[in-house]
């Protein structure tokens, strides 16, 4: 029976598939590297002796660490809010501003519809269901919508139920 398997995950199937694909590199590496050993067996010989003109320089000190400052970079605001204009029209004649039913209607709904997506396509794919493995933005809307609803009734009964309890002993 099938019903209480797992289903695949592309994710970790790929991640797997990786592992042993680094795991046979890994072992060719190390084929190759003794296979150059091997080959080089005997033993390496240098000659000590200078020639006759040459003088063996000092040994040098080593150089301490560069103190790095740290780099400052500008930084961009990501969200670009455009400044309300604040002109003479806004201001009554005692200097205190107007009511001003468009600007906030302009700010109430920037205010409850977020900030755009910064890759749109990616969007579009989670939104589709087009990366495989990964559940549909829709579908999970609607999920969450019914337990929403299943959740409403669940309080109504209550609601309804306190109350018909509550009128019978009154």
């Amino acid at each position: 029976m099938s019903w209480f398997k797992k289903k695949p995950d592309p994710i970790s199937d790929r991640a797997q598939e990786l592992n042993h694909e680094i795991a046979r590199l890994e072992s060719k590496i190390q084929a190759l590297d003794s296979k150059l050993h091997r080959n080089s067996s005997g033993p390496r010989l240098r000659s000590t002796v200078l020639p006759h003109d040459a003088v063996p320089a000092a040994p040098k000190k080593p150089e301490p660490p560069a103190v790095h400052e740290p780099i400052f970079e500008t930084v961009k605001p990501v969200v670009n809010i455009p400044p309300e204009a604040d002109t003479p029209d806004h201001y009554n004649e005692l200097g205190v501003r107007k009511y001003d039913f468009n600007a906030m209607m302009k700010r109430l709904r920037n205010h409850f519809r977020g900030p755009s997506a910064s890759n749109p396509r990616l969007v579009s794919y989670l939104a589709s269901g087009g990366i495989q493995g990964l559940q549909p933005l829709r579908y999970e809307r609607r999920v969450a919508r019914n337990r929403f609803i299943a959740f409403v009734i669940f309080l109504l009964l209550i609601l309804i139920g306190t109350l018909v309890v509550f009128l019978k002993h009154h």
